[in-house]
Order: C-alpha cells, then structure tokens, then sequence
C-alpha cells in the first residue's frame, strides 16, 4: 500500500491510472474511500466494497477541524495511525492519503456551505457549521483525487444525503455508493468513537438501537408516527445515563419529518422511511438509524 502526505505528490501518482494506457484498454476506476481514522470493520467493509467496483482503491485519514462544532470533540477524537495502516493493507486499499491540516488548509477557509433544508433537521440543529465543514473537506478530496465511485456508511446517513446533494449541484462525476451499518452482535452501530466508552457505557449503548427497533415495531402494528417516536424515546428516557437530543422519523431522501399522525399504511409505498436517532452517553455522541423500505 502505497502512503502519499502531500497533495502534489498524490496528483503525480494518480495521474497515470487516469489516462489510457493503450489502445485496447482503457483507464483505471478510482474507488475512494475516505475516513477519520480510528478504523473499524465498518470502515474496512467500505474499502471491500471499493475494490467490488474499482480497479484501484484510494483511503483518506484526516481529522477534519472545520467539521467539529465542539473542540472537546475534536481534541479526544481516538487515533491509532499505525493499527489503521495494518487494516488497510490487509483489507487490500492500493493508496492511503494521510494529509496534515496545514497540507489540507494552507489558508484560512473563508468558504461556507450551506444545504438548505438537509442542513436544518436533526444533526444541523445540534451541530452548527457541521455540514459546511463537511462539504468543503470532501469537496476538496474528491477534487484531489477525483474517483469514478465514493463510498460511505450509512450510519452517517445525513451526511451521505448531504454530499450526494453537493455531488448533483456542482456536477462532480462521481458515483456515490451508501453502504449498509455495520454492528456489533449486540446491535450498537460500529462508531470509531465507540472506543471511547468505558465498561458500564458499553453495556447500555446498544440500548440506542433497541429504540429505533421499538419504533419501527409501532410504525408497523399501525400506530402513529407521533406515537411510535415517543415510545422510541421513551425507551431512552428509561435509562438515566442517555441525554436524548432527537428520534425522528423522517423521509429517507429529503430527510424532512413525516406528519405526526401519518400512519405507515397511509404512507407512498415508495417512500423510504429513515428512523435516526442522536443522544448522548455521557461525552460521547452516538448517532444511528435503520430504513424501512
């Protein structure tokens, strides 16, 4: 696996795989992969699923500042470099982009971005500036790298709505792949700051998805969607170590909620249906959600 820290240097090396090398075959797919680090099997399932569809696979680690609203955050955010590099080497990624925030931010970014009404439910009410960070830094790897496909989890389902948005506004020829949540056997979605937990927060942590359960379980015997998320929350309330700050539920592509006494039978059988929730367990945020096609 090769290692690349600087932009020019990463621009060289992908050069090549961009341009035809004969006649009779034609350039490389470029499958992106890219990551904060802290690396889960979550992660490595991307990068799997990257070589399914691309000919070469390119992962990036880095901690993106602009995106943290909390600076506690930012600053406990796990690292574990040297264990992330054996995982992608033996999961078979072709490059790792390892950049600094002096390579990724040379001068002060006075760019804003804002989503409109993707930005102004759920994780956008909570994390102001969020999804502007977000969108410059993989606005400015795609156009570093510049894949064929880029693949992201599901987990972070906002965020994925969000960037396929930018994708389709600023034209960017890129193929984006939303890939299914990896958990656990007990449930918990796999989360690199999952790591953060100690011993008794582990335990009741998979309480987070037992709630989105609970409330599709409603949402399917026929009650409301105002009644199904408050059972939902009302099975976090239970717990006094959980600080819930929503359970929605939403339609799955514009992520606008759904009417308090809409029912799910009264609903377009082709709307996908999203329940996404976000609480803490003490400092540490948890989000999730599941689909109900």
């Amino acid at each position: 696996m090769k290692v690349i820290e600087k932009i020019d240097e990463l621009r060289l090396y992908l050069e090549p795989l961009r341009c035809k090398i004969s006649e009779k075959k034609s350039q490389k797919t470029i499958g992106f992969v890219p990551t904060m680090g802290a690396l889960h099997k979550g992660h490595i399932s991307l990068i799997k699923e990257a070589k399914k569809k691309s000919d070469f696979v390119v992962c990036s680690i880095f901690v993106n500042p602009l995106q943290f609203n909390n600076t506690g955050d930012f600053t406990n955010y796990p690292i574990s470099l040297e264990k992330d590099k054996k995982m992608l080497e033996k999961a078979g990624c072709d490059l790792l982009f390892l950049p600094n925030s002096d390579t990724m931010y040379q001068n002060p970014v006075r760019t804003k971005m804002a989503f409109e009404a993707l930005d102004n439910v759920m994780e956008g009410t909570h994390r102001q500036g969020h999804f502007s960070g977000v969108g410059i830094v993989v606005a400015k790897l795609f156009n570093l790298v510049e894949p064929d496909h880029a693949f992201f989890g599901q987990k972070d389902l906002q965020q994925f709505a969000i960037i396929q948005q930018m994708v389709n506004d600023l034209s960017f020829p890129i193929e984006l792949h939303c890939c299914t949540i990896k958990r656990e056997e007990d449930g918990l979605a796999m989360s690199s700051r999952n790591r953060r937990l100690d011993e008794d927060q582990r335990i009741i942590a998979p309480k987070v998805y037992e709630s989105l359960i609970l409330t599709k379980k409603m949402l399917k015997k026929g009650e409301s969607v105002e009644k199904s998320q408050q059972a939902g929350i009302s099975y976090l309330d239970k717990y006094k170590e959980f600080e819930t700050e929503y359970l929605e539920i939403v339609d799955a592509s514009t992520l606008q909620p759904l009417a308090p006494k809409k029912k799910l039978k009264k609903i377009d059988s082709a709307t996908r249906i999203a329940i996404c929730v976000a609480t803490k367990l003490g400092d540490i945020r948890l989000i999730d959600n599941i689909i109900i096609d």
